[in-house]
């Protein structure tokens, strides 16, 4: 038997009730003939447990006293005696089978309504997950709930929390916790049963929006730790490539204006003199009174940068309380409340970064997720610095050495080799004086003057090796000259400098160019070495090229990896190209700075 969730219409019951009736009695009709004795009261009872399942109450009872009328029609031949109870025990029976039907056809609706309202519940929750807003699934979800609780004009309507009252509703607040997330109006004319279909609903709603808000806030929440982690990646991969720090500020507050969606940040620097300088800002509307970089700042008062500075940790600040001039320059530009964390270097701390908005409304792990961007701003600092210094000491010690060479030079030429000269011309002196029948002694000091003028040379040679004097006099171009005249191999020079450069950049690139010279005549085989000197721009360019076999490496200890320290201390760069068999070119970029 089909129970239907609702009545077929009310004309088609009373059709059913003549019809059952008429073939029951034709049914029993064809019975008695069979079996006269019988009475088959059953199959009257038939009829009436099919029409109580698929009509209403008063069908039914309509129905039940048909067949009482027409059982009692056909036993009217039986003695009131028998027949009276009979009928009493058949209207009873009715009854019963009219109380069952009913039962079953009501649990019957009920497990459709409720099947229904599974299936809208599990339809909500896909559109919810979709689109968690109320605002952008109110008319849906209002629309759904008509339709399916068979809710009366002017049916049901979500809206969100903060909606004010209706004329004609009843309101049901939507709660999560303590959170009204939403509002379910509801037409003041429902009925008992319609009541109680909403009062299913509400629960596994309040749930279903609990959820979609979580997963909403879930996933903003993912977005927002992606955006945060490129752009710590953005900002990592300058520090990596030991970006400027004058790039590194800017990029910074950018990455964190766009991941944070703050309406100020701002990066400064704590100096000694009781100022901070911005070194980088970002504002929503740069038409409205923004930091300006460069810009300094007094610091005092009560505000984000003097607490961080005291506290060296985090902190937040309500500008409409803040004192201090930063404070002022902040409150002028709009906005209410600010967080600021350190950037430490070294274990100090050097500045802050500084996140400003117009509303009060917290931003989620703002201080740890300023933090990370500090870190990395502190880190690219103490790598600059750290750069600067070892540029700095690896610079005051190739000058220390090469004034070491210049003091050993001048000593070895005004001291031992004046001295050696002085010795040669009293010997000679001694040799003219030598009477002409001791001619051994006569050779023996003609030997000893040879000999001094011997050792006079190579003190020469050495003491041009160790600093050549004639850079000091004369310049690069001289001294090249002179060192490409003494190469064995053939050298052809190019110089177009045409003015004396720093003494540091001049000793540099005579160097490079002498190590090289020595390099191509010691182990490049070659027969022609190419040397160009000349300016370009701020540059000083020095290229030494040769047709040897090639093969050349800073690797192992060689000379080459001296001439780089030495370039690099000079703010330049080397770089050496040599395949084998093609020669080598030596190509030094230094730039021409006081």
């Amino acid at each position: 038997m089909i129970l239907r969730p609702s009545s077929p219409p009310a004309v088609w019951g009373v059709a059913a009730v003549c019809g059952v009736l008429a073939a029951e009695v034709l049914v029993v009709l064809a019975l008695r003939r069979i079996s006269p004795e019988n009475p088959f009261g059953a199959v009257f009872l038939l009829g009436v447990l099919i029409v109580s399942a698929g009509w209403g109450i008063a069908t039914a009872l309509t129905m039940s006293a048909a067949s009482a009328v027409a059982y009692a029609y056909l036993h009217a031949s039986e003695s009131p005696d028998s027949l009276y109870p009979a009928i009493v025990v058949f209207v009873v029976l009715a009854l019963v089978c009219n109380l069952l039907a009913g039962q079953a056809r009501l649990r019957g609706i009920e497990s459709y309504q409720r099947r229904c309202e599974a299936d809208l519940l599990a339809e909500l929750a896909r559109t919810m997950l979709r689109r968690p807003s109320v605002r952008e699934i109110g008319d849906t979800v209002s629309r759904r709930l008509s339709d399916v609780l068979d809710l009366p004009p002017p049916y049901a309507v979500l809206e969100s929390g903060t909606a004010e009252d209706k004329p004609g509703y009843t309101r049901i607040v939507l709660r999560d916790g303590d959170l009204d997330i939403a509002v379910l109006f509801l037409p003041d004319s429902l009925s008992a049963s319609e009541s109680r279909r909403v009062s299913r609903v509400v629960p596994a709603l309040e749930a279903l929006l609990a959820a979609a808000r979580d997963r909403e806030a879930l996933h903003r929440s993912t977005i927002d730790l992606a955006k945060q982690q490129a752009a710590l990646r953005r900002v990592a991969t300058l520090v990596a490539l030991q970006g400027d720090p004058a790039d590194i500020f800017p990029a910074t507050v950018q990455e964190l204006s766009q991941s944070l969606g703050a309406e100020h940040v701002s990066l400064v620097r704590f100096d000694p003199d009781g100022f901070c300088t911005v070194l980088g800002g970002c504002d929503d509307d740069m038409q409205r009174d923004h930091l300006e970089v460069g810009e300094r700042l007094e610091l005092g008062g009560r505000n984000i940068c003097t607490e961080v500075l005291s506290t060296g940790a985090p902190a937040t600040v309500d500008y409409t309380t803040a004192t201090g001039p930063i404070a002022g320059r902040l409150r002028e530009r709009g906005l209410l409340q600010g967080v600021g964390v350190p950037i430490k270097v070294d274990g100090k701390t050097w500045g802050a970064v500084v996140v400003g908005a117009v509303d009060r409304t917290p931003i989620p792990d703002i201080a740890a997720r300023l933090t990370d961007f500090a870190d990395l701003v502190g880190t690219a600092v103490f790598n600059s610095e750290t750069r600067e210094q070892l540029t700095l000491s690896r610079a005051r010690v190739i000058a220390a050495a090469d004034q070491a060479r210049r003091t050993i030079e001048r000593d070895l030429h005004d001291g031992a080799q004046q001295r050696i000269v002085s010795l040669s011309m009293e010997l000679r002196a001694a040799q003219a004086a030598v009477p002409v029948d001791q001619p051994a002694l006569w050779s023996q000091l003609d030997r000893t003057v040879d000999d001094l003028a011997q050792l006079h040379a190579d003190l020469q040679q050495l003491s041009r090796g160790i600093h050549p004097a004639i850079l000091s006099r004369g310049g690069l171009g001289p001294a090249l000259k002179t060192l490409a005249r003494r190469s064995p191999v053939p050298v052809s020079l190019t110089v177009d400098v045409g003015v004396r450069l720093p003494e540091r950049i001049e000793v540099a690139a005579y160097y490079v160019a002498a190590e090289a010279m020595t390099n191509t005549a010691k182990y490049a085989q070659a027969t022609e070495i190419v040397v160009t000197v000349r300016l370009d721009g701020g540059l000083l360019d020095l290229t030494v090229t040769d047709d040897g076999v090639g093969g050349a490496t800073t690797e192992g200890g060689s000379g080459l990896l001296g001439l780089h320290d030495r370039i690099e201390a000079v703010g330049g760069t080397l770089t050496v190209a040599s395949p084998l068999g093609l020669g080598t070119a030596l190509i030094a970029q230094v730039p021409i700075t006081g």
